[in-house]
């Protein structure tokens, strides 16, 4: 493999993740705009312009300022990657935020699918889709992950993606809520197929290809993240139902807020998604507003 040059944005959970599947392997720096009092933070204007590769471990909100930021330091080869799985506070995916600030100049790509940060520190598998725009930056990011066990594969339908994967925490926390009730596995596989049904829906209207949401990015990650015990947006589903409405908040939370907001599609032509909207919205009688939402939809 090609000696790649990295910067790391984010110390997260991600960006440890990335650490450990790549330190041994290329020249990585790490950029923490906020660092532990011994963390040593790498300085952007010093190693923006060497690196061949810029991973976005961020949330999708802080994405704009800081592309913004690093686009005069960039080289014109440097891919600019992210793993965000949200929308910013004007409603923009982070694939939109690149194309506004990045557009032609540079090139760009996502990362999506079922990778739990602690299995991957932990050696185990990852999958994901690289929604990008030609085959030349896919086959760097896969050399730049070849050899680990974060397995790859290519998807042009960088819209279909995103929203696939930007969903899948909204839907994850109706799962969570049908486990606290102990509703039972039955539940859950009809949960299932109404989920990526209409998350199949929205991605069309939202201009994705309707295949899209049943790879990686969509079924895959939603699996992940129904059912992992690690799942956050699991267990904010699980909260909901025990009448728990403080600390409700993540990249679904605020997806949903988003929706709202902007009007980015009609919620009442979607009964699954408007149902978890409005329990979190008005926490509260769960058992019996599912109940119900699955005798008027079967």
């Amino acid at each position: 493999m090609e000696q790649y040059r990295v910067l790391v944005l984010g110390y997260g959970e991600m960006g440890h993740a990335m650490e450990v599947l790549l330190a041994e392997r290329v020249h990585l720096d790490i950029w923490e705009k906020f660092p532990a009092e011994n963390f040593r933070s790498a300085v952007l204007e010093e190693v923006a312009p060497l690196a061949d590769l810029i991973l976005f471990c961020l949330p999708a909100n802080p994405h704009r300022e800081v592309v913004t930021q690093l686009l005069p330091l960039l080289r014109t080869e440097t891919i600019c990657l992210s793993i965000a799985k949200g929308l910013d506070e004007r409603g923009q995916t982070a694939a939109e935020v690149f194309a506004d600030v990045l557009g032609e100049r540079q090139p760009y790509a996502l990362l999506y699918g079922p990778m739990i940060s602690e299995e991957l520190r932990a050696g185990r598998y990852g999958f994901a889709e690289l929604g990008c725009k030609d085959d030349k930056t896919y086959r760097k990011v896969k050399d730049l992950f070849a050899n680990t066990r974060l397995l790859i594969e290519p998807s042009s339908d960088i819209t279909g993606i995103s929203w696939s994967v930007i969903l899948k925490n909204v839907y994850a926390m109706v799962f969570g809520m049908a486990d606290e009730l102990q509703m039972g596995d039955n539940v859950r596989g009809y949960l299932s197929v109404a989920s990526i049904t209409e998350l199949e829906q929205i991605v069309c209207t939202m201009g994705g290809d309707a295949g899209s949401p049943w790879h990686l990015a969509g079924l895959g990650d939603l699996v992940t993240t129904a059912t992992s015990k690690d799942s956050h947006h699991h267990e904010l589903g699980r909260m909901l139902a025990r009448g728990e409405s403080e600390g409700i908040q993540g990249e679904g939370v605020h997806t949903l807020e988003m929706v709202r907001q902007y009007g980015l599609f009609r919620e009442a032509d979607y009964p699954l998604f408007e149902l978890i909207s409005s329990i979190v919205s008005s926490p509260g009688d769960v058992e019996n507003r599912l109940d119900i939402y699955l005798k008027r939809c079967t």
